[in-house]
């Protein structure tokens, strides 16, 4: 093989890694929709779109915060815990209207995310440790206020859980509403250049003067918020708080969304649309191989395989 043979099957092999970098997550999405479609029954009917988005919105949502830990170069893996705290508050204070239960479930989120935020920043622990730290602690709190399941009777909360305007529910009108605030703030703020100045060098950062501790600091405050909605919301949905189990493995779910919507583990870069992507296309698969009686283990070794080939592509555009 000639030299210039070789060097245009390397350019190939990098024009190939950098669209799947950018569009694969999407035409993920698009090959699943047109294969369920032509092998699913009953999948374009409006109860399946509507069941699909409600399941996947908390997902979203707690992927939005992720995106931004990851885009500053860390990870938040106490995100499901703070759903299980979340769920705790919202029980706990719902007597005192929803607004105030939404509230303290608001501040539960924020403080955890100082948490994790001030032992990253200031005591200089490293985010997977520190917010490991913080899932299993968080998660006995929430279990402490709350030992058991609990049903939810508000008329307020089963409206929210199972209402829709225009035929969309509640849900995925405040998904879509928060991805366009996060999107927003990555890409047209002071902050969110901050942000991913520090995630793409954070010793650079600190050297152009900027205030990589507050930023820091506010990341995960954020992240905590989000994932703090996303229990509420859940909770309203399923009409009932159980610390025990919801936001289980959501840590899991979220980071694989943001991975597969090509943000890199590496940091310095936040794609909000292919996180939402991502989300969507791993929510489509799981579903499809449910429908077509596939086992639990095999949907997950599905999941782990598109994780793999998600980081490969991000792994092999990052030695160009």
């Amino acid at each position: 093989m000639t030299d210039l043979a070789i060097r245009r099957e390397h350019l190939d092999k990098a024009r190939l890694l950098t669209w799947l970098q950018e569009y694969g997550v999407y035409a993920g999405v698009a090959v699943l929709i047109l294969v369920n479609i032509a092998f699913t029954p009953l999948f374009l009917s409006t109860e399946n779109f509507r069941t699909q988005a409600v399941q996947v919105a908390p997902v979203i949502i707690v992927a939005l915060g992720m995106a931004l830990a990851i885009g500053s170069e860390g990870v938040d893996l106490s995100v499901g815990s703070v759903m299980a705290l979340s769920t705790s508050l919202v029980s706990l204070y719902l007597g005192y209207g929803v607004w105030v239960a939404l509230i303290v479930a608001l501040i539960g989120g924020a403080v955890v995310g100082v948490a994790n935020g001030a032992l990253i920043s200031f005591i200089g622990v490293q985010p997977i440790v520190a917010t490991l730290a913080l899932m299993v602690a968080v998660r006995g709190v929430a279990q402490v206020l709350l030992p058991q399941l609990k049903d939810i009777r508000d008329p307020s909360m089963a409206s929210l859980g199972s209402g829709a305007v225009l035929g969309i529910p509640y849900l995925v009108l405040i998904a879509a509403a928060l991805a366009l605030v996060v999107g927003f703030t990555v890409r047209r703020t002071t902050f969110g250049r901050q942000l991913l100045a520090i995630g793409d060098s954070r010793p650079a950062a600190q050297l152009a003067g900027l205030p990589v501790r507050r930023v820091r600091i506010l990341v995960y405050v954020a992240s905590g918020v989000l994932a703090a909605i996303a229990g509420f919301l859940a909770s309203a949905r399923l009409g009932a708080s159980d610390p025990t189990s919801l936001g289980s493995l959501m840590e899991l779910s979220a980071i694989t969304a943001v991975v597969v919507g090509g943000t890199p583990l590496s940091g310095g870069r936040v794609r909000i649309g292919g996180t939402v992507a991502g989300a969507v296309l791993i929510q489509l698969l799981t579903a499809t191989l449910i429908k077509h009686d596939v086992k639990p283990s095999s949907t997950q070794i599905a999941q782990a395989v598109v994780i793999v080939l998600a980081v490969y592509a991000a792994r092999e555009r990052g030695k160009r």
